[in-house]
């Protein structure tokens, strides 16, 4: 199969369309969890005392479980009981259940209108108090609160730095409109950034995280994109001759490398995020396309027909020789490197038709499959190097998933109605 600038990935995204319908203002997701983790935590997750006050959307407790499920680091029990952060529970009790971690807490109103959420976590195994947290918030921020709550139980028992609190971008289809989506990291909630009736791919974060580079077809070519997330505000980055396409930050945020066909044949350019600065990093005949940084900001991992099928290679992110890294199969696409610069996934195709998500370890050249679906695309990494989101398809729809780094537990998110694809974990800056 040859190459293309956009690749096989995009190959549903950049169908003809037609007239569009009506499309809501954000997707509902509801979660499904499949899989068993070698080892999981066993933590018990009261409901918040009073969380129904609230409202429907802002059932703290219900969140703060889904967030610790989904990350395959614990086991939920079944706590059919409301607690808060007073309460002085029996850790004999809570150890007869199988617990090893219990946290509660409550959700009330304070007089100039926004909500105090509280909570309290405690070491069952141990009979120790391990402190809590108090945030006030406006409704609109209470699955945020959630989040962060989630956040802070996740990281004071694993060490890690928690994700929940973070966001993803992604794009929907519906009725033949397409919509760049910024949500919460499950997929809820959010705003729209941009809707059109023509593709919209390979979103991409700043690393400060108040920015987007994308690709829009709305003038009916690939144009390059960066928008502010919080006012909105847009420009053109590329709009050259040819095709402009997948953008790629530098860690330092200060300028991106994008694919370009101005010169005729596809290859990687670097430019300011300002526009200013075009430089030219490859030189070969062949397709260079899906840049992406090492995050020490010296390395460019790209994808290249340039050995006869699409490969993933790297270079120095000034330009010059490249050396490639994946050699198992034909047909290898969408590289993402983890926050640590170890472990890099990739998409590799399987046989005829089979797409599916891969990790490689750099150092040993290890690699392995983490699903065994047929249809995976664009992987990227939860900034705490924990989770891989990526899209895949499901019961005819195009849908999210995460997993961990083990393949073992994955989690899916359903859409309503909605085809959704795209997605890229946004930095931890929020």
């Amino acid at each position: 199969m040859p190459l293309s600038p956009t690749l096989a990935t995009r190959r549903r995204w950049c169908a003809s369309l037609a007239a569009f319908g009506a499309l809501p203002v954000w997707a509902q997701f509801r979660v499904e969890i499949s899989g068993v983790g070698a080892t999981q935590l066993p933590v018990a997750i009261a409901r918040f005392r009073d969380e129904d006050k609230a409202g429907p959307h802002a059932a703290i407790g219900a969140i703060v479980r889904a967030d610790l499920e989904r990350s395959g680091q614990f086991r939920n029990l079944d706590v059919n009981a409301t607690l808060d952060e007073t309460s002085r529970p029996s850790m004999s009790e809570w150890r007869g259940r199988g617990a090893d971690a219990l946290a509660a807490g409550s959700v009330s109103r304070l007089a100039d209108g926004r909500w105090d959420v509280r909570y309290k976590l405690w070491d069952v195994v141990k009979g120790q108090d391990l402190g809590g947290q108090s945030l006030a918030v406006v409704t609109a921020d209470l699955r945020l609160a959630a989040h962060r709550i989630a956040d802070a139980i996740y990281e004071r028992l694993t060490g890690d730095k928690g994700v929940f609190a973070t966001r993803i971008a992604y794009v929907t289809r519906a009725a033949n409109r397409f919509t760049l989506r910024i949500t919460d990291a499950d997929g809820e909630g959010g705003q729209v950034a941009l809707t059109s009736v023509e593709p919209i791919i390979s979103p991409v974060w700043s690393p400060d995280g108040r920015g987007l580079a994308y690709v829009s077809f709305e003038s009916q070519k690939a144009v390059v994109w960066i928008q502010d997330v919080v006012s909105g505000q847009r420009r053109a980055l590329a709009n050259f001759r040819g095709t402009n396409s997948a953008p790629a930050w530098s860690p330092d945020g200060r300028q991106l490398v994008l694919s370009l066909s101005r010169d005729g044949g596809t290859q990687l350019f670097s430019m300011g995020r300002d526009g200013a600065g075009l430089k030219r990093l490859t030189q070969s005949g062949a397709i260079d396309t899906e840049a992406t940084f090492a995050p020490d900001g010296r390395t460019l991992f790209f994808v290249s027909d340039r050995g006869g099928g699409p490969q993933v290679y790297r270079m120095p992110a000034a330009g010059g020789n490249a050396e490639r890294v994946t050699f198992a199969g034909a047909y290898n696409i969408s590289p993402a490197l983890s926050p640590d610069g170890r472990l890099l996934a990739y998409i590799s195709r399987l046989g005829g038709a089979t797409f599916r998500l891969h990790t490689m370890d750099l150092a040993s050249g290890n690699f392995q499959a983490l699903t065994d679906t047929h249809d995976d695309e664009s992987p990227s990494f939860a900034p705490n190097g924990k989770l891989i989101i990526y899209a895949s398809r499901a019961e005819g729809r195009d849908v999210l998933m995460t997993s961990t780094l083990d393949g073992r537990i994955k989690t899916r998110l359903l859409s309503s109605g909605l085809d959704v694809r795209e997605p890229v974990w946004g930095p931890f800056n929020r």
